[in-house]
């Protein structure tokens, strides 16, 4: 990674900002109601729609919208561009199942996705499935928040701050803000972090066209050159099927990230639930659109970053770094510009790993402990154990990002592949009264099953789809034929 030449300045600013979230921790710890799972894994359930949809917002757009974005965009050109409608695709899917579980979380008290799985299946084996699939999903992904923090670090103080600091200080003050107020620290802290973040990304386009120039140059850079040409062809047949696939993947997925579902569970009400989500809609055109232009402007003026045109191990993240270190050394305007980018950053990735954290210890705490270890637990005592599986969960995500040395894109490549095998137990739960519990285990083990099969044989696509989505075929089929359609009592 380039380093950018962060002066003491830039570095007291990023300081202050850190403090700032302590700060927040300590005003929510303070506004605690009681000491009960409902209040500190969901905020007293009370969120109302600045909160909500910020926390959304922030949670669903982490470091990787930025880097990743930025540098497939870099490497596919408007290939790219699939990023829109699959992030648009999880606010639809979102419209499936949120209003039915928001209903059913006030009616039953749901504090994690696998009460909703019990109470709907009165399943304890398909629970303990579903909640081990989701805390390895938020185990993988936070660990690549935390690995991309350490390096961002490194990369900003030159080495003056080794990775090992900026991760395990990072995760020290991860810890301190979350085990003082819970989802109300998270939730406080991603209306600081996620209006931060559409200021970074407002700075980024106006950066790159500053910096690069317009679409229409950049287009007929990459058009002129056969070999970018493909950056700004239209899709083939099979390319096609590749977006239909992402779209699928990842906006059927999204939508039941179980910190996503928590957050649905915490809305103030129906209506604050819906406005939320439908704020979400426009969100992709204001990020996911602006790190593809930021890509495509980098690949028709810097095409040699990572080692030439055919290199397809470019890391995710050279692009915009390497915009951001010339936007730095061109002007002092620039300098303090790509210092609040980098603040955004910062907030986008720590806000992503802060609420993966909480909804694991949830999950552990909730689904595994109180539900099989000490069903008879006091909710004061469980809110006390959640506070230290967090801190204990930290010291294997923090050894595993400093000796991980595999890239961030290997890291993720099949969170969504397990996680949608769990859609059925979901979309069709909500909405099929008629599905049986038998049915969704086995169409999960068999989803599953396939995925990773398929995996472990070098077919992460076939025929342009994910191997995920193969899974979920054969997954969806095993739940159908097993479940009987049967009249049920509308009352």
């Amino acid at each position: 990674m380039i380093e950018l030449p962060f002066g003491p300045g830039a570095l007291w600013v990023v300081a202050l900002y850190l403090l700032g979230l302590i700060g927040i921790g300590a005003a929510a710890y303070k506004s605690r109601r009681e000491e009960s799972l409902g209040d500190f894994y969901l905020g007293g359930r009370s969120m109302g729609l600045a909160v909500l949809f910020l926390t959304l917002y922030a949670t669903q757009y982490s470091g990787n919208t930025l880097f990743g974005f930025s540098g497939a965009a870099y490497r596919q050109g408007f290939g790219f561009l699939v990023c829109v409608p699959f992030m648009t695709a999880i606010v639809l899917a979102y419209l499936l199942i949120a209003p039915k579980l928001f209903r059913q979380s006030r009616e039953h008290d749901f504090i994690t996705p696998g009460d909703y799985i019990e109470h709907r299946f009165g399943s304890p084996a398909l629970r303990v499935a579903v909640t081990l699939i989701m805390i390895y999903v938020l185990c993988n992904f936070t660990l690549a928040q935390m690995k991309t923090l350490g390096t961002a670090f490194e990369g900003i103080s030159q080495g003056r701050v080794p990775m090992w600091v900026g991760v395990v200080g990072l995760a020290l003050i991860m810890l301190v803000y979350e085990s003082l107020g819970g989802m109300r620290s998270v939730a406080w802290t991603d209306v600081l972090q996620g209006g931060i973040l559409m200021v970074g990304f407002t700075l980024l386009l106006y950066m790159a066209f500053e910096h690069l120039g317009g679409l229409p140059e950049a287009v007929r850079i990459l058009e002129d050159n056969p070999a970018t040409r493909h950056k700004v062809s239209p899709p083939t047949a099979e390319g096609v099927r590749t977006w239909l696939s992402f779209i699928l993947m990842v906006g059927l997925g999204g939508a039941i990230y179980p910190q996503a579902i928590q957050r649905l569970y915490a809305a103030k009400n129906a209506s604050t639930l819906r406005r939320s989500i439908a704020l979400m809609g426009f969100v992709p055109l204001i990020t996911a659109l602006i790190a593809v232009t930021v890509g495509v402007l980098m690949a028709a003026h810097r095409p040699d970053l990572g080692g030439g045109l055919s290199d397809t191990t470019v890391p995710s993240e050279t692009a915009l770094t390497q915009l951001c270190f010339e936007v730095m050394r061109a002007s002092e305007a620039g300098y303090w510009l790509v210092v609040i980018l980098f603040a955004a950053i910062l907030a986008a990735v720590m806000s992503t790993a802060d609420s993966a954290l909480l909804t694991i210890s949830s999950m552990v705490t909730r689904d595994l402990y109180g539900r099989f270890l000490n069903p008879g637990a006091t909710q004061a005592r469980l809110t006390g154990l959640g506070r230290w599986v967090t801190g204990a969960l930290m010291v294997p995500l923090v050894w595993l990002a400093l000796t991980y040395e595999g890239t961030l894109i290997q890291l993720l490549k099949i969170k969504f592949d397990l996680l949608i095998q769990c859609v059925p137990a979901f979309y069709l739960g909500v909405n099929c009264r008629w599905l049986d519990s038998r049915a969704v285990l086995w169409g999960l083990a068999a989803g599953v099953a396939v995925a990773l099969g398929l995996i472990a044989f070098g077919f992460n696509m076939l025929w342009g789809l994910h191997s995920g989505l193969w899974g979920l075929a054969l997954n969806l089929v095993v739940c159908l034929a097993l479940s009987r359609p049967r009249k049920v009592s509308t009352r």
